[in-house]
């Protein structure tokens, strides 16, 4: 009965999840395969991106000209932070009795190094937060600190370490680069590509005043080293879409895992060639909530008729408690915003070792 279950939820899902969005369909199919091919890497020149599409440079270079005029799409590094020393990430979601005053907020969160990214949210709370420190007694006085810098305006403040990363990844400020325990060269370095993966050796050369020969060295060892896991893109949030967030709160209980297996079969679904992946971060917490998950669609209906509806479902026998906000204002920081192969992206976290025997295959 468990594997009838299962193979009828694929076949409902086959039918209802994978629709091509609104969004999508206004942007031709050459423009979604160029933003995936950025997306795994950035770097990739013009010439080679046109000749895996078999068209002309002139044809990538307009349409990547629109990319970044319309989605402000910019090019940055995905970093592994547990290998720059970043090893206490945490997730806060803020609630305010006050509205507080935005340029005040944006210059308490800019003090630190710690906030990566913050962004206001519509829905059941004000403000995310994604923070990482290089140990736990900094993260805990900044955390402090904040909620007596923000306590004037009624604030609610749940905070939640991220235990497990299945998708995604937010960016880092360039100030936490420079706080790592690296040398000099693959700071400066790492700070550029930040801003602008697709600098070329010759153009990081003059930027840096380094040898063409040193700044290859560079960059080859922070690739092998892990620290840079690829380069990618970010964008502004869109008017066009809803990016949805979440925050789930639930009880482990009986048949736990097979619920865990089947919410998953939503997230990994999606579009054959979206120009935005649908689900772009999803991470198990430990602390006030239990798992957050960002998602874009075409709207905040569809992401609970496509998805956020559906996933809820498989965790109500479990005491499932959901706060949800639509991204508003960026306060500080770039959002993830790209189109990846979730299916290969997403890691599973197995409660058990017979958990995802044929139970997450999509």
């Amino acid at each position: 009965m468990h594997f009838i279950v299962l193979a009828f939820d694929r076949v409902h899902m086959a039918s209802e999840y994978d629709v091509e969005s609104e969004f999508s369909k206004k942007y031709a199919l050459l423009t979604r395969r160029i933003v995936r091919l950025l997306s795994e890497d950035s770097r990739m020149p013009v010439a080679e991106i046109a000749r895996m599409l078999d068209v002309s440079r002139t044809t990538v270079k307009d349409r990547i000209g629109r990319l970044e005029k319309e989605f402000g799409m910019e090019y940055t590094i995905e970093i592994d932070e547990s290998a720059l020393g970043l090893n206490h990430p945490h997730l806060i979601e803020v609630k305010f009795k006050k509205k507080p005053d935005r340029a005040k907020l944006k210059a308490i969160l800019s003090q630190s190094y710690i906030p990566q990214v913050a962004f206001f949210a519509n829905g059941d709370y004000d403000l995310v937060i994604y923070a990482n420190a290089f140990s736990g007694d900094e993260y805990v006085y900044w955390n402090m600190a904040m909620m007596i810098e923000l306590s004037e305006y009624g604030v609610r403040w749940h905070t939640s370490e991220v235990a497990h990363r299945h998708l995604g990844f937010f960016p880092l400020r360039d100030e936490a680069i420079k706080a790592a325990n690296l040398d000099e060269n693959s700071k400066r370095m790492l700070a550029c590509l930040n801003g602008n993966a697709r600098l070329s050796f010759q153009q990081l050369s003059k930027r840096l005043g380094m040898h063409f020969n040193t700044v290859k060295y560079n960059f080859d060892k922070l690739v092998k080293s892990g620290v840079i896991k690829r380069a990618t893109v970010t964008m502004d949030p869109l008017k066009e879409i809803s990016f949805m967030t979440l925050f789930d709160d639930y009880t482990p209980t009986k048949g736990f895992e097979s619920s865990s297996a089947r919410a998953r079969q939503a997230i990994k679904f999606d579009e054959k060639n979206p120009l935005i992946s649908r689900y772009l971060l999803s991470a198990t917490l430990i602390g006030s909530h239990t798992l957050f998950i960002m998602s874009a669609f075409d709207s905040k209906a569809a992401a609970h008729r496509y998805g956020l509806d559906y996933h809820k479902r498989m965790y109500e026998m479990h005491g499932a408690k959901r706060y949800e906000g639509e991204i508003g204002e960026l306060v500080i920081g770039r959002l993830p915003i790209r189109s990846v192969d979730i299916k290969n992206e997403y890691k599973t976290l197995m409660w058990t070792p017979e958990t995802d025997r044929g139970h997450t295959t999509t």
